[in-house]
């Protein structure tokens, strides 16, 4: 079981009051105000908000003796107006609460997709809604609840075969969305995240995410490899929903993207071919970039990334291939660590050394298994 979020650095609980991220906040921020308006009806719902936001909060370190950064209401949420952690009540776990205008484009593409059929389907990728309900004081406000996800590479991945199932579950999911005719349109690293559940057995803060809800204890976690995580893609804010038969052509420049070569407001373009391109980035910047070992990524970088939309496969024909790289990878390659590029190099000799021998003291014991199975 691993504890640490990066490889080569245990986080250590916060010390200063200067550490980036854990300001202690003795009144609540402009952005946190309307939520802890909102606590009391979303705990009529079933959501139940952190001590901080809840009607006549008062730092709870002023009376109970303990120190400030290891109380858990000085930790604020980020600054964000529309989203915000909560507990659902009915069994714990955590959730995210996010604020949408309502009928707006995201939530009825997002609620669509979480529909008794298409929500059933394994190779839907897009975030479940859980639960959707109105404000009740603001018109056109509305709430849609979704299960706590982390981005897709926090914690960092620690082996080859993580990586190969990242990208067979994102280009996956891809292909469900162009078949329903949705193009994302922000396919990039934000909107790409993951349900870590199985990875922390004793659970997370949502905010200070490496430590346990106590805040002072490291979190500690297995590897993807070891449970098994689901990737989704979120937040469908510019996403276009193409009628079957009509055009795939839309214009704007919106996206954390802004590599994409054909983004315009007056040329249309394929917006399909733009989610191609974006993922492709992702598996560059996010991955090829980072790790020395991953050279498998090349190939898939450079169709995916072409400056003409028209070359670039399509979702398809790019999860196909995909497949049949990850089949013709052997057992022992799914299992090596991943490498960062800027590692020393007498790291890397020494880490890969440990390594193959817990490889082979896992082979040994499979080897053993089976024949004491009679297979």
């Amino acid at each position: 079981m691993h504890s640490n979020r990066q490889r080569h650095r245990v986080p250590q609980p916060p010390t200063t009051l200067g550490r980036p991220g854990f300001i202690p906040f003795e009144s609540l921020l402009h952005s946190e105000e309307r939520w802890r308006d909102r606590q009391v009806f979303l705990e009529s719902r079933g959501y139940l908000l952190r001590p901080r936001y809840r009607p006549g909060w008062t730092p709870s370190w002023k009376t109970s003796g303990k120190s400030v950064i290891r109380s858990e209401d000085a930790v604020p949420s980020p600054a964000r107006q529309h989203l915000i952690d909560a507990t659902r009540l009915s069994d714990g776990k955590l959730v995210y609460i996010k604020r949408v205008g309502t009928g707006d484009l995201e939530s009825t593409i997002a609620m669509s997709l979480s529909s008794e059929t298409l929500g059933r389907d394994p190779a839907n990728h897009s975030v479940p809604i859980l639960d959707h309900f109105d404000d009740p004081e603001e018109g056109g406000i509305s709430y849609i609840v979704m299960p706590f996800l982390r981005l897709m590479d926090e914690p960092d991945f620690n082996y080859i075969g993580e990586i190969l199932d990242l990208g067979e579950q994102l280009l996956e999911g891809l292909v469900f969305l162009h078949d329903q005719g949705i193009a994302h349109r922000d396919c990039s690293k934000k909107n790409l995240m993951m349900d870590a559940t199985a990875m922390y057995p004793k659970g997370h803060h949502p905010v200070k995410d490496t430590f346990l809800p106590d805040i002072s204890t490291v979190a500690p976690y297995y590897p993807r490899l070891s449970v098994g995580v689901r990737y989704y893609y979120v937040d469908f804010g510019i996403s276009s929903l193409i009628p079957r038969g009509a055009p795939a052509l839309v214009t704007g420049t919106l996206g954390r993207d802004q590599e994409v070569p054909e983004l315009s407001d007056d040329v249309p373009y394929d917006p399909f071919k733009v989610d191609i391109f974006t993922i492709g980035n992702v598996f560059r910047r996010e991955l090829y970039d980072k790790y020395s070992n991953v050279g498998f990524l090349r190939p898939f970088i450079d169709s995916m990334t072409r400056r003409d939309p028209a070359a670039r496969p399509s979702a398809k024909k790019m999860l196909k291939k995909w497949r049949a790289m990850r089949q013709r990878t052997f057992a022992l390659r799914r299992h090596w660590r991943v490498a960062e590029r800027d590692e020393p190099f007498v790291w890397t000799a020494v880490a890969s050394g440990i390594h193959l021998v817990r490889v082979g003291i896992h082979l040994v014991k499979w080897i053993g298994g089976k024949r004491y199975l009679g297979s």
